[in-house]
């Protein structure tokens, strides 16, 4: 249980300092240090994640790095896809779930690798096109209740594309959006799995204590340099999930979430490429 409070601590920094890569962590963690079945890990993950998301959030909202209203929209639509995406998650052979998680790691590590360049915000934050955000906050939240992970990252970037945030603004709101959208797929799992309650009251009293140290450092370290090192780190996880699967590895299965995968990545890489024409011309 040491180890797994230590590594959970840094679970919480990750989420307190990024806004996102809690599930992207713990889920290995439960998997290959617990023990836990991928399904159990997921769930047990998305119930450690949200606990510690709201608390996190809560440290951003009293610095005024939250726009609740952009958030709850976002959030809203989220819970619908995470709650479909967690009873399809349910319905999934476990090494489908670890080749889809493994797949959102590549989109999500490639996702922060595009995004090092600082959003500068010049002018007053407006509210992103209501339909424009009920449908990314969708698919987010497909993704996220489906393997577990993926949702802040992509949220970040999505939020600082349609709400013109500031990238520390950007990462408090999505804090709350992946506290709804864990909720939503926890809802989704329950009925499939069995909860490591032990294991999760642990791993949210840890993750809870980083994310508080993660969010107090927010914005005093260079964002660019925490998500390029983080990002050349999840991609790494990918391969050794990648690598544990090889032996039993399903091509058509993970041609199908290389394919989401690919999706996922190429929307980053257009919301990165919208971002940088809008500084160009800024």
């Amino acid at each position: 249980m040491a180890l797994l409070a230590a590594l959970c601590v840094l679970v919480g920094l990750a989420i307190g300092l990024l806004g996102g890569g809690g599930s992207i962590l713990t889920v290995p963690i439960f998997v290959y240090i617990v023990g836990l079945e991928p399904r159990d890990a997921i769930a047990t993950s998305l119930l450690v994640v949200g606990v510690t998301s709201v608390f996190a959030m809560l440290s951003h909202a009293r610095a005024g790095r939250v726009r609740f209203r952009t958030g709850v929209t976002f959030g809203a639509s989220g819970m619908v896809g995470a709650f479909v995406g967690g009873r399809l998650g349910g319905l999934l052979p476990p090494a489908a779930l670890l080749l889809g998680f493994a797949a959102v790691m590549l989109a999500a590590g490639g996702a922060m690798l595009l995004g090092r360049t600082e959003t500068a915000a010049t002018t007053e934050p407006t509210e992103p096109a209501l339909g424009r955000a009920l449908q990314v906050g969708a698919l987010v939240g497909l993704v996220t209740g489906a393997v577990g992970a993926g949702g802040g990252f992509l949220v970040v970037a999505a939020l600082a594309l349609l709400g013109g945030m500031p990238t520390t603004s950007a990462i408090g709101t999505s804090l709350l959006v992946i506290a709804m959208n864990s909720a939503a797929g926890l809802a989704g799992y329950l009925g499939h799995v069995d909860i490591a309650w032990s294991v999760a009251g642990v791993a949210c009293v840890a993750a809870v204590t980083g994310s508080q140290l993660g969010a107090a450092l927010s914005g005093r370290i260079p964002q660019a340099r925490l998500r390029t090192a983080f990002g050349v780190f999840v991609l790494g996880m990918a391969a050794v999930i990648l690598a544990e699967q090889w032996p039993s590895l399903h091509l058509p299965v993970l041609a199908g979430w290389l394919a989401v995968a690919g999706a996922l990545a190429s929307a980053a890489a257009l919301i990165h490429h919208r971002r940088h024409l809008s500084e160009t011309r800024g």
